[in-house]
């Protein structure tokens, strides 16, 4: 989610038939790659004016887009670009920012933004299961979220806070949220602070884009204290972090008005990490705010942040690269 407009502050290789990006620094430079098996589509359009920011795909090769315009929800086949719509949303006025699927594929999990709420949806049909709303303070935005065992996370771009949504051994949600308020290195901003939030790669702690602190950085929570300590990631600055996407021990940090994404190597705890590409596209990035994996593809939403004097009527699409 971006700053600059609203109040918010918020990869591609060579596609089939699309033109090339590039993946620096590489020991063996530009990478090339087709779409998956060389046949599904490398990026496919989303519904005009659908104004996406948020991506989620599970097992099975389906993504999910959330709408900033209305909350609502577009489904589509990563093997066709087909889809539709399998939830409205509550309407105008209401979004929804990040998303994600829980394992069983049951849940669908919403960050409703400036709406105040998390929402819970079953992916198949778009039917509500859970919603909470009226969270945080006034000028709270629940922006991106992450599955834990445990607990779905939430991060609040206004406040020094998390909201903790617990899931019990079935995966079904709690009926209430508790807040984790946010400590130890953590500096919260005059104004947009947290963006996009994951998991370390052993599991034990969540990391949080904090666009504001040192010029952009990184930080590491504890889930039981809110204790953060900045993440050593040497001379990179994330101002534009948003979107968040960890594979193995590659962190895909998602920098989405400069239009490249910055893959930083974690050691297993989260506390320190070394940037190992920068991947961009000149020709297909149009300010790509999230990512989501499936197979040896990243797959984004295209933004197009400030680019739309009217994003009501502005052509969307998604674009995908391949992973580092």
């Amino acid at each position: 989610m971006q700053h600059h407009l609203a109040r918010r502050g918020f990869l591609g290789a060579a596609v089939a038939l699309g033109a090339a990006a590039l993946t620096t620094p590489l020991t063996t430079g530009t990478a090339h790659a087709a779409g998956p098996g060389g046949r599904w589509p490398a990026g496919f359009p989303l519904p005009r004016g659908f104004q996406p920011e948020g991506i989620a795909i599970g097992r099975s090769p389906y993504a999910y887009f959330g709408s900033l315009a209305d909350g609502a929800v577009y489904r589509a086949s990563l093997a066709t670009g087909e889809g539709r719509i399998i939830h409205q949303g509550p309407g105008a006025g209401h979004s929804t920012v990040g998303l994600k699927i829980d394992r069983s594929e049951r849940r669908l999990f919403l960050a409703g933004g400036w709406s105040r709420d998390i929402r819970v949806i079953d992916p198949r049909s778009g039917a509500p299961l859970r919603e909470l709303s009226g969270l945080g303070a006034e000028n709270t935005v629940v922006n991106d979220v992450i599955l834990t065992p445990d607990a779905a996370w939430f991060t609040d771009s206004y406040q020094p806070q998390l909201f903790r949504l617990a899931l019990d051994r079935t995966g079904e949600p709690a009926d209430g949220i508790t807040v984790l308020p946010l400590g130890g290195d953590w500096t919260q901003g005059p104004d947009f602070t947290a963006n996009g939030i994951e998991r370390t790669p052993d599991g034990r702690a969540l990391l949080v884009v904090n666009t504001f602190q040192d010029g952009g950085s990184l930080l590491r929570v504890d889930p039981r204290t809110g204790l953060a300590r900045k993440v050593d990631l040497g001379d990179l600055k994330i101002p534009h972090g948003d979107g968040l996407l960890l594979l193995g021990r590659d962190l895909y940090v998602v920098q989405q008005v400069i239009n490249q994404i910055d893959v930083v190597r974690l050691d297993a705890t989260g506390t320190r990490g070394t940037a190992i590409a920068r991947i961009t596209d000149p020709d297909r990035f149009r300010v790509p705010a999230t990512a989501a994996v499936w197979g040896d593809r990243i797959y984004l939403p295209n933004a197009r942040f400030g680019l739309d004097p009217d994003p009501t009527t502005a052509d969307y699409d998604v674009v995908s690269a391949p992973r580092v």
